[in-house]
């Protein structure tokens, strides 16, 4: 053997791996009578669904032409079509673009256009979205309806006169996409980030690995969040094991009801954000089911708060894990653990962290231009390795920025410990200056919640003609609590510097978040815009 030659001078096909709608495959093989999906109050078990997922992704090659690499829109909230719908895009080589549900018309007709989708699978209720779809983009042609509609056959009428059918899994490289994870657009217009069969696989066997090791086909899983983002990622891997995925019955959320559920089937995961279980351990339902089943408590998204981490420990036992990572990167970058979570303060208890590296992946904190800062200095968090994103669909401006020698940069701020423990500052795009000093909100933020009356707390930079920029800290009280600006100020004086204290104080009654659940400072900046709050701020308010 020379030199470069491969083993035994036979040369295997490096990139080619298993398509991953093969996952449901061996589920059906394996588990084929064991409940794989719970909805509203239908059950289906492994064999059903992959006979309805191949009688989905027959017809599409079939009856609608698809083809290898073509996009397929989907505009639906979590339902059990939803869910297949994945599988049976991977299974003919398509490309899975599940949008946010709660988009208006005019937003989903921009990931129609912008994706190059030429068919859409959307529910009946949105027929103003697949209208201004149409409208927008010359290359979406033909529509599926999940129920009756006007738009397009019903989804479920297609997949009756297919069941029997079998296709074979298309052949994909490692590289080949599968699914268009758009982004949730906070600057500008949201952007595809493309992820590919091979990179999924990894996470895949990175999540069970690190986030929920041990899960098996006798575990559950309840789905907290929509489908389209990283609870479908989530939902992926507990096929991958034989989990059974039970959604939610309802689009509006109710904490009772999932609760309700999570004693019925004794489950063992759920994959949230920080606000959603904060809202899960506060209100009474969690007193009134047993959870003792659960094992994870995955949240992701935004780093979690101390407060509500004590009080989500203290209700719930040491199931909480955190993993950090955006869409690009499939959460990916750092994980803590259960054991790493304490709901003490003391020598031994991390608090902060949002964990340390990845299986398989690498982290550096870099300064602008690219090189690695001193050991507790903060810089750009930025990370290497398999989970990492193809990059984003035709927009090469976007890719020069998101990567620098190799390297994904977040965009977040934050410093590693000499053991590798990694801690969020906050969004590069969060900081501001004032008076010639960088502010990080996320540490006064973190000081304000430990008052006993404010419930929610986000603090935005905004122009001051004296010291540049100022913060202001828009809080929302605990319900019958009254509390003051001044009471505020008081509350922080000494626990942090001076020049980092918001100068202006509002109260709302709840804080605008994201279609998931998140709080976003560009809705809050909006809003703040819109009520004017910025120039005459209000400094107290029962709530």
């Amino acid at each position: 053997m020379t030199a470069g030659d491969p083993v035994g001078g036979v040369r295997p096909n490096s990139t080619r791996v298993m398509n991953l709608a093969t996952v449901l495959s061996q589920q059906a093989r394996r588990h084929g009578g064991e409940p794989g999906l719970v909805w509203r109050d239908r059950v289906w078990d492994w064999a059903e669904l992959e006979t309805r997922v191949n009688a989905m992704a027959y017809a599409l090659v079939h009856e609608f032409g698809v083809q290898q690499g073509d996009r397929i829109l989907v505009q639906s909230s979590n339902c059990n079509q939803m869910f297949e719908s994945m599988f049976a895009a991977f299974r003919v080589g398509a490309v899975w673009v599940p949008t946010n549900f709660r988009q208006t018309p005019d937003e989903v007709a921009y990931l129609a256009q912008s994706s190059g989708a030429s068919l859409m699978i959307c529910q009946a209720n949105f027929a103003g979205h697949a209208e201004a779809s149409r409208n927008a983009s010359p290359a979406l042609k033909q529509f599926i309806a999940i129920g009756e509609s006007g738009f397009g056959e019903d989804y479920d009428a297609i997949v009756a006169r297919n069941l029997g059918q079998t296709i074979k899994a298309a052949a994909v490289d490692r590289d080949d996409p599968c699914w268009y994870f758009y982004t949730s657009g906070t600057t500008g217009r949201p952007k595809a980030a493309v992820l590919t069969h091979g990179q999924m696989a990894f996470v895949i066997n990175n999540h069970h690995g690190d986030l929920f090791p041990g899960t098996t086909h006798e575990d559950r899983s309840i789905v907290v969040a929509p489908l389209s983002h990283g609870a479908g990622v989530h939902q992926l891997c507990q096929v991958a094991h034989g989990c059974t995925t039970i959604l939610l019955p309802t689009e509006k959320f109710d904490i009772d009801g999932l609760w309700r559920l999570v004693e019925q089937w004794k489950v063992t995961n759920l994959f949230t954000v920080p606000t959603i279980v904060k809202m899960l351990v506060e209100d009474p339902a969690v007193d009134r089911y047993d959870h003792s089943s659960l094992r994870y408590v995955i949240y992701a998204g935004a780093p979690m708060y101390r407060e509500d981490q004590k009080r989500a420990l203290n209700k719930l036992g040491k199931v909480l894990v955190q993993y950090f990572g955006l869409g690009e990167v499939t959460g990916a970058i750092t994980v803590l653990p259960p054991m790493m979570h304490s709901a003490e303060d003391g020598p031994h208890a991390r608090i902060g962290t949002c964990g340390f590296e990845r299986t398989g992946m690498q982290v550096e904190i870099q300064d602008d231009q690219g090189n690695e800062v001193a050991q507790g200095e903060t810089g750009e968090i930025c990370a290497i390795g398999p989970a990492v994103f193809a990059g984003y669909y035709q927009n090469p401006e976007a890719n020069a920025k998101s990567f620098r020698n190799g390297w994904f940069r977040t965009g977040d701020l934050g410093h590693m410990d000499e053991q590798g423990f990694v801690y969020i500052t906050g969004r590069a795009s969060d900081m501001y200056i004032s008076g010639g000093s960088n502010v990080y909100p996320r540490e006064v933020e973190e000081k304000l919640l430990q008052h006993p009356a404010i419930s929610e707390v986000a603090i935005l930079g905004v122009p001051d003609p004296v010291w540049g920029e100022v913060g202001v800290a828009v809080c929302v009280p605990r319900a019958g609590e009254r509390v003051e600006a001044g009471e505020l100020a008081a509350w922080l004086d000494g626990k942090v510097a001076r020049y980092k204290l918001p100068k202006r104080y509002v109260f709302w009654p709840d804080m605008p978040k994201s279609a998931y659940g998140k709080i976003a400072k560009k809705l809050i900046r909006e809003e703040l815009e819109k009520r004017g709050d910025l120039n005459d701020a209000p400094q107290r308010l029962s709530a």
